[in-house]
């Protein structure tokens, strides 16, 4: 039996998961003051936190599953989250073409309600449901930044001009964009600043749980190396593996369990040259995005499925790659095909298992459950990008149960590391950037500013030229940036820099993004 540890050789919270959710907690609990350790199997951000549809949003469909709660919380938490972090978060303005035949999931509680007092609508979506759902979009939650629905002439608006023919109406509302993975790494970077010691590449090998503490073995995947850390209470973030955790890794039986849910985009070079998304409909009821992505490209997606296990990598099937171009080129008068797409991605939701018929249905709230019959252990189960602070402060609630009279919520209005500017300040940033470095292309002025906001100069430093910053790897990329990335975000791969750091993979051939991963691996074992 293992003796009680000395109060100096144990940490109060220890969080299983490098994902948005277990950063999230990790920077709200440090922040008031609790020891924090977090462990990352791989990456930070490497599962599903980097491969989201990359929106800060209400969820305007999950208002046919009257999901109001969550919609409202949500829909707050845009202009929270968009006043925290101006550089990796924007305001877009998404345009919702409408036609007459429109039709919606027969399945969804909307559905039911209407067929039962309208049979004749027939599942169709009438123009007065759309409009009163977003009217009920712009007033549940508050607007203080975003500007509220508005009707769009396809026949004269320039949204009008890729689009199919048929359809001379639209709807225009407002939601946000996010850095995903780059979220992530900010709340890590914060969380550390703060005190927490953020360990990836780093695997909970399993725990052991004592009346008063949780012995937690650990495996360093980088070296091999094996050891031991002790907890207070320990919080399982896992995302899509958080039931295999609890079960296999810390030996808990459990009734709750996740539903893996699989979505995937594509990328295609840029559709059309107007900053506006578009919110399309499908004939099944389902619908997916066309969002303008890296400034070259478009981004659509997401499907829906139900995913197999964890361990199974979640890849853009041929079936799916084909769903979203056939899906898309029902709304864009120059079809999209097979051939334009120049990459795919694809992620696995962990939703908590509420027994739904599908995988469309399934709930997007989370839910946390404490167990305090030894030592604590929290679950984090399901949960989405755009309420990621709002579950860090239930998180919170719970941990105040074993460690009570913690300081009150902090996270409002506190920017994150490089978004300490108004949200509306972005262009005299750039402008900024641009004077104190003139030899920066234009490109580059911009990628730094939202990319790193406020610490592009930090970055950049003393340099009065371009050869200040090191060798050159194409796509501004530049030495100066991954020593950065190396020694303050937790870079270790090209893998990292390239696809979760940055989208700069995009624009890279094989060639030099094999450049870009021997120059990092070389400064990580030096």
């Amino acid at each position: 039996m293992t003796d009680t540890p000395k109060t100096s050789d144990i940490t109060d919270l220890f969080i299983i998961g490098g994902g948005i959710n277990g950063c999230g907690i990790a920077r709200d609990a440090a922040g008031r003051g609790l020891s924090v350790t977090l462990a990352e199997m791989n990456d930070l951000a490497s599962a599903t936190s980097s491969a989201s549809t990359k929106l800060f949003h209400g969820g305007l469909r999950y208002l046919e599953y009257f999901e109001f709660r969550l919609v409202r919380e949500a829909l707050i938490e845009r202009e929270v989250l968009l006043r925290a972090m101006p550089h990796i978060s924007w305001p877009m303005r998404f345009v919702l073409p409408f036609h007459k035949d429109m039709r919606f999931d027969n399945t969804t509680p909307t559905s039911k309600l209407l067929t039962t007092f309208m049979p004749w609508i027939k599942g169709r979506r009438p123009a007065w449901l759309i409009r009163l759902g977003l009217f009920m979009y712009d007033t549940l939650g508050k607007r203080g930044i975003l500007p509220g629905t508005a009707t769009v002439d396809l026949t004269t608006d320039e949204a009008g001009k890729p689009l199919n023919s048929k359809f001379k109406k639209a709807f225009e509302y407002s939601d946000c964009w996010v850095e995903d993975a780059r979220l992530v790494v900010l709340n890590a970077r914060d969380a550390e600043a703060r005190g927490a010691e953020i360990m990836t590449r780093t695997e909970v090998v399993n725990a052991t749980r004592h009346a008063d503490h949780w012995e937690i073995h650990l495996k360093d995947l980088a070296t091999g190396a094996e050891t031991t850390r002790r907890a207070k209470m320990l919080v399982n973030a896992g995302g899509p593996w958080v039931a295999d955790v609890l079960r296999q890794k810390l030996g808990q039986n459990s009734r709750e369990n996740v539903r893996l849910v699989r979505g995937s985009h594509i990328v295609v070079p840029k559709l059309y040259d107007h900053g506006r998304c578009y919110f399309f409909q499908g004939q099944d009821g389902r619908i997916i995005f066309a969002i303008p992505y890296e400034e070259d490209f478009t981004l659509i997606g997401t499907t829906d499925a139900d995913h197999p296990d964890p361990e199974t990598k979640p890849i853009c099937t041929d079936e799916e790659q084909d769903y979203l171009v056939k899906f898309a080129s029902n709304y864009f008068d120059t079809p999209v095909t097979r051939d334009q797409i120049v990459w795919t991605y694809s992620g696995v939701r962990p939703l908590y298992d509420d027994g739904a018929s599908s995988a469309s249905a399934a709930t997007r709230e989370y839910v946390l459950t404490l167990d305090k019959t030894q030592a604590p252990l929290l679950n984090v189960f399901g949960g989405k990008i755009t309420t990621y602070r709002k579950l860090a402060e239930a998180a919170l609630d719970k941990i105040n149960e074993v460690f009570p009279s913690l300081p009150s919520e902090w996270t409002v209005g506190v920017p994150l590391p490089g978004g300490d500017f108004p949200v509306d300040d972005v262009t005299r940033l750039r402008e900024k950037l641009a004077a104190d470095y003139p030899f920066l292309s234009a490109y580059a002025t911009r990628r730094l500013i939202r990319a790193y906001g406020t610490e592009a100069w930090a970055i950049l430093g003393d340099a009065k030229a371009q050869s200040d910053l090191g060798q050159s790897f194409g796509a501004t990329i530049t030495a100066r940036e991954l020593d950065w990335a190396i020694a303050r975000e937790w870079v270790r791969t090209g893998e990292d820099f390239l696809w979760r750091r940055t989208k700069l993979g995009l624009r890279l051939d094989p060639d030099a993004r094999t450049a870009v991963d021997t120059y990092i691996k070389s400064r990580v074992t030096d």
